[in-house]
């Protein structure tokens, strides 16, 4: 069995008005480039835990490039098989 190697890459970045955005950026071995992005905002009433807007916003932009990178997967089958396809998490 031969092994593949993936990599994400997430960038994160805070406004002045409390909301932080993430982008996750995949790169596969044969150059396949597949992102999502997510972002989170401090509520007023909230205490400003910066680590707590990364999590958020990270966790969104990795759940948004799961969900790109099945679209992707979705029209590489319909390319083969000339048939709707849908796939599910």
């Amino acid at each position: 069995m031969q092994e593949k190697r993936w990599h994400v890459e997430v960038h994160i970045d805070e406004d002045d008005d409390g909301r932080t955005r993430a982008t996750a950026r995949l790169q596969t071995a044969d150059d396949t480039r597949v992102s999502g992005t997510g972002v989170a905002r401090l509520h007023p009433g909230d205490s400003d835990v910066p680590e707590i807007g990364d999590e958020i916003a990270a966790s969104r932009a990795l759940s948004d490039l799961a969900h790109n990178l099945l679209e992707c997967a979705a029209g590489d089958i319909e390319a083969l098989t000339r048939k709707p396809v849908r796939l599910d998490h």
